[in-house]
């Protein structure tokens, strides 16, 4: 039995979709980011002035009045503390252990399709049994390619877009790293301008919010909203199969 294509709906009609899961859950959206920026900044903190690299950043700031040729090497002085490379490797611990905490709003929106009352417990969904460990290690994979693609920019965003929905579909539909790259490279290929006009307001929205500083804490999740949306727009799920 053939299975009937989902309708085709337009951009605005995704916006709204992304935007009515982030409005409903707001309560949600402060929690996460006062968990992940106190947690992330704790570690960040502590270990700065630990290793002396805080006192130096300090003093760098106060001689950018001289130049900027001086505030780059009062930074580069930075790079060169043998604590830095240490330091550099309990951030990037951090940002992997936060990671999975994206994932509970994945369990939210679903709960709200399905008309179920989402509980702050589902946050914590990337948390639960070997959720962790596979979201954990996905997330560390995916920094470690990023790292090398970032500078040329182009590889960059290629690197981001055949990955974008394999969180979603590890989670819901229990798919393997390498094996969500096909998929994502074909839903890319057939919803392009969907695809790229959701991502672009959700980077913009979330920079809105960083200039604002009082939005941020909201702002800043808003895109596992869009990712959300698009994947419920771009995928199926059908007996156990994906369809795009």
């Amino acid at each position: 039995m053939k299975v009937p294509e989902a309708p085709e709906v337009g951009v605005d009609e995704i916006l709204k979709k992304a935007f009515r899961y982030w409005s409903k859950t707001l309560v949600y959206q402060l929690v996460f980011s006062m968990l992940y920026l106190s947690i992330f900044l704790f570690v960040l903190m502590f270990f700065a002035t630990e290793y002396g690299l805080l006192d130096q950043y300090i003093s760098a700031l106060s001689k950018s009045k001289e130049g900027l040729e001086v505030y780059e090497k009062e930074i580069l002085k930075i790079t060169e503390n043998p604590n830095f490379i240490t330091f550099y490797y309990i951030m990037l611990a951090t940002t992997v252990f936060l990671f999975p905490l994206n994932i509970g709003f994945f369990k939210i929106y679903r709960k709200m399709d399905l008309g179920e009352k989402p509980e702050l417990n589902d946050l914590f969904a990337g948390y639960m049994g070997v959720n962790f460990f596979r979201f954990v290690s996905f997330y560390l994979f995916w920094l470690i390619i990023f790292s090398y693609t970032a500078p040329t920019i182009f590889l960059g965003m290629m690197w981001i877009l055949i990955t974008l929905f394999t969180a979603p579909l590890m989670f819901f539909m229990d798919k393997r790293i390498f094996e969500s790259f096909t998929l994502n490279f074909h839903a890319i290929k057939k919803y392009t301008l969907l695809i790229f006009v959701g991502m672009l307001v959700s980077f913009v929205f979330k920079i809105v919010g960083m200039m604002t500083i009082v939005l941020l804490p909201f702002t800043f999740p808003f895109t596992n909203a869009m990712i959300y949306t698009l994947y419920m727009q771009v995928f199926r799920e059908h007996k156990g199969e994906i369809i795009i």
